[in-house]
């Protein structure tokens, strides 16, 4: 028998195109008991319909059943989660933007600080002089320089150590009752 019609319908049907009296002649052909094999795995596909109207729905006590099953009393039902729509405003969208433009501005703020901390002058209105060849020694001989280092030194190790024995004291102190 030649069922060329019947595949050039399935053909249409999974391009979308055909009319519903179409698809109830496809659902008719797939409704027959004897069909040819290489249409009977679309059988299931068009006779579903039919097949779950005569399925029996689901009773009243399928709840109660279920609930059972999960090891939860069945007169305590499952609370209903209540989600609230939150309104997304114009300004709350532009945050993260908000941010990001604040954070670009601290940087530019902070970059223009270092710059005019660089570009400083002194009284004469020139600016610094990096260049280490005018630079002229204070010190005469080089010991008295390492003695003005070592001395220089001393004292900031003596202010960091009393820092330090302060913050112990004061963390001592806040420790015991």
């Amino acid at each position: 028998m030649d069922y060329k019609y019947i595949e050039q319908l399935l053909e249409r049907y999974w391009e979308a195109t055909t009319t519903p009296q179409e698809e109830t002649i496809l659902r008719t052909f797939f409704s027959q008991d004897v069909l040819p094999e290489h249409l009977a795995q679309y059988q299931p596909l068009f006779v579903y319909e039919q097949t779950a109207a005569t399925e029996q729905p689901l009773g009243d006590d399928f709840d109660r059943r279920m609930l059972e099953r999960i090891g939860q009393p069945a007169d305590e039902a499952p609370k209903k989660v209540v989600v609230k729509a939150q309104r997304l405003t114009i300004a709350s969208r532009l945050r993260p933007l908000f941010r990001a433009a604040a954070a670009v501005a601290i940087v530019a703020v902070l970059g223009t600080a270092a710059q005019s901390a660089f570009r400083q002058t002194d009284q004469t209105n020139e600016a610094w002089d990096y260049n280490s060849a005018s630079y002229a020694d204070t010190y005469q001989h080089p010991e008295e320089a390492l003695d003005a280092l070592d001395a220089g030194l001393a004292e900031i190790s003596d202010m960091l150590n009393s820092s330090t024995s302060a913050d112990s004291l004061a963390n001592n102190e806040d420790v015991q009752p």
